[in-house]
């Protein structure tokens, strides 16, 4: 655990540090958030702050290669297919912020990330359905591509208030990161090295050292540059994971949690940006407009509505996310009854949030 906490605090500083640097390029090279409808700051800010984390993202690898241990998650092409990935994706989301592209662009530079992941061996190979399936590879390629670009487009419609995105990212990637490096324990043999929990361990950084320039009020914004990277780099965690795990070289007890929970666990910690971009989907189609046009009727913005404040918003979302993911992950420490009770409990406290103190501000003293 010594070198994961060195690969998260490296990305941490190294994020930190330049994301001045950042903002001041940003300022200079014209991208610039302007004010629209559908927006609630209310003067233009610069953007592009994805290129920080991406930097951030650089310098834990560099980091991690020169480690005794952590290195070996160079002995495969994942790693180097997921830099190259968040490469490519950061540079078409970075040509986004400054010259706006069209949405085929977008997509197109998306599915082209997925590939170079699959390429490079970060491709569902099974999925936990019956036991354990084993389909096509064309298949498997297809429904990775699907995840990825899923994922990426989860993260970027629930970029739209300071600090929601990196801190739902971050928040998911500690949960994402405690199970993924828990069940390693128990493989045979055991190995807590692997390329999903170096990327955990790594957008746990990454979104912890951008917050304090993001969170409102911010000074800058992510930009789809970042948003598509986060959204990369919590897609190839869940699959380098997910699809490689094979029940049977887990022992004991946590054989079953490890043919439903790879499933369960990536669907919980990013339940809440999945539910928002399919909620928006069914909205804008059913309003006979495509899928990708922005509109003001997201769950942040629905929170505002409710009479929440930005940071308060911001919070209940946090805490949702919190309650989701580290209740789904309780199902592989407890006993199903404590576990199902903790979420339950979870989900009572994030609803009273979410609906209470808002009424409770709004009555104000007699």
């Amino acid at each position: 655990m010594r070198e994961y906490l060195l690969v998260l605090m490296t990305a941490l500083g190294v994020t930190f540090w330049v994301t001045p640097w950042v903002r001041w390029f940003a300022v200079h090279a014209g991208a610039i958030t302007p004010v629209r409808d559908r927006d609630v700051h209310v003067r233009p800010k610069p953007r592009l702050g994805g290129l920080a984390m991406f930097l951030g993202l650089l310098a834990a690898a560099v980091v991690a290669s020169q480690l005794p241990y952590l290195s070996q998650v160079y002995q495969d092409a994942q790693l180097r297919g997921v830099l190259l990935a968040a490469g490519l994706v950061t540079l078409v989301g970075a040509a986004d912020d400054k010259w706006d592209l069209d949405w085929s662009l977008k997509l197109g530079g998306q599915v082209a990330a997925a590939l170079v992941l699959s390429l490079h061996g970060v491709m569902l190979v099974s999925l936990p359905i019956f036991g354990y399936t084993i389909l096509p590879t064309p298949v498997m390629v297809i429904l990775t591509v699907l995840v990825v670009v899923g994922t990426m487009n989860a993260v970027n419609f629930v970029d739209g208030l300071d600090g929601l995105a990196a801190g739902v990212v971050g928040i998911a990637s500690a949960a994402f990161l405690v199970w993924s490096y828990e069940l390693s324990h128990t493989y045979d043999p055991p190995n807590v090295f692997s390329t999903a929990t170096f990327l955990c361990a790594a957008l746990v950084g990454v979104t912890a050292g951008f917050l304090p320039h993001n969170f409102h009020p911010s000074r800058l914004f992510m930009g789809d540059c970042g948003s598509l990277l986060l959204g990369l780099l919590v897609g190839a965690a869940s699959i380098s994971l997910t699809g490689t795990i094979d029940p049977a070289s887990v022992s004991g007890a946590s054989q079953a949690a490890a043919v439903m929970l790879p499933v369960a666990v990536p669907v919980a910690v990013m339940a809440i940006p999945l539910v928002d971009m399919v909620l928006a989907i069914i909205r804008r189609t059913r309003a006979g407009l495509r899928p990708w046009d922005a509109d003001a009727r997201h769950l942040h913005h629905q929170l505002l509505r409710l009479g929440h404040s930005h940071r308060g918003a911001v919070l209940t979302l946090y805490l949702w996310v919190a309650v989701v993911a580290g209740g789904v992950l309780s199902f592989n420490y407890l006993v199903l009854e404590l576990a199902a009770a903790t979420l339950a409990g979870g989900i009572l406290l994030a609803v009273l949030v979410t609906w209470a103190i808002p009424a409770l501000m709004t009555r104000g003293p007699r």
